[in-house]
């Protein structure tokens, strides 16, 4: 058990070190490219972000662990906003553009409302065999996860609204940032698999289910580098980015990481309670009402305490019913 624990410790450092590099390398090549600040905090720091879940969960499908996918997909996202962007906001009130309000926070609600009906389609439409994503919408996730992208890109540069103020980061040299992502993603795959065999073992030992480790410990220690960057955002004033790194982060959690899972393993959703994707919804649909019910168009001290409370509730719950 403590080798165990010994190991998932160092594949949780892997994943935060090498998420690191490959967001650093990412932002860099994204600067020299000309791209907006929320761009590149929700099409490039938000999916380099999200390769630590991505890298779990795919080891986890490929494993034959569906609720180690499943589970750290929708821990993940309630992480990043209730708590996440929680303490973000209580550092720095976060901006929400009219743009975040008519196109990308809806279509952060449209990926979750796609994931419970491709997920639940036989209990809610009597459709299909079994709850399960199959390869099929695996691949449809991932065409969406595309048009995601370029949609992203074009919008982004369009964007007249957000621009950089004050002083912006020089670019690392290409070779360099080059370098940068192969050793992150590198660092990433090999802290994954030592994480998805360290996390089931110590869950076998406890007498947990995977499904309760991967909503609680792999969905915190995967959810660490948004953590870190919209910390490290919100202490610079660059609220655009830290939300743009949530927005992008919860999107290509179930686009492209359940898209790519799904690909190489039927998804399950047996063990995945209503209490976890009713946060999952939640966890959406709240922006929604922070956006336009939020003073000066900010999600503020009064938002990021009901995140934090909404939070706090929802992990004493999963501890009551383990």
């Amino acid at each position: 058990m403590v080798t165990d624990l010994v190991l998932l410790i160092v594949g949780l450092v892997l994943l935060i070190l090498g998420a690191e590099w490959l967001v650093d390398g990412s932002s860099s090549i994204a600067r020299r490219a000309g791209l907006s600040e929320f761009l590149i905090g929700m099409a490039v720091i938000g999916i380099g972000t999200s390769m630590p879940e991505l890298v779990v969960s795919l080891t986890g499908a490929l494993k034959g662990s569906a609720d180690i996918a499943i589970g750290n997909v929708v821990g993940s996202n309630i992480f990043n906003v209730f708590l996440i962007l929680g303490v973000t906001a209580l550092i720095s009130p976060v901006a929400i553009s009219s743009g975040n309000k008519k196109r990308d926070i809806p279509l952060n609600i449209a990926a979750c409302v796609l994931l419970i009906c491709f997920g639940m389609q036989y209990t809610l439409f009597k459709v299909g065999g079994s709850d399960t994503i199959n390869a099929l919408e695996g691949g449809i996730f991932l065409v969406l996860f595309v048009v995601y992208l370029l949609y992203s890109f074009r919008s982004g540069k369009a964007d007249t609204e957000e621009k950089e103020e004050g002083e912006v980061a020089v670019p690392k040299k290409l070779w360099y940032s080059i370098a940068m992502v192969l050793v992150g993603l590198v660092s990433l795959v090999y802290g994954g698999d030592i994480l998805v065999d360290s996390a089931c073992n110590l869950a076998r030992d406890a007498g947990l289910s995977e499904k309760f480790i991967a909503i609680t410990i792999l969905a915190g220690g995967t959810s660490f580098p948004e953590l870190v960057t919209c910390v490290v955002a919100a202490a610079k004033k660059k609220d655009a980015l830290a939300l743009g790194n949530i927005i992008g982060s919860n999107i290509s959690n179930i686009l492209l990481i359940l898209g790519a899972s799904a690909l190489a393993c039927p998804l399950s959703f047996a063990n995945i309670k209503p209490v976890d994707l009713g946060m999952l919804v939640l966890s959406s649909v709240i922006l929604i009402f922070s956006a336009w019910s939020g003073r000066n168009n900010r999600i503020g001290k009064g938002d990021a305490t009901l995140f934090l409370i909404i939070f706090a509730s929802y992990m004493a719950y999963l501890i009551m019913t383990i």
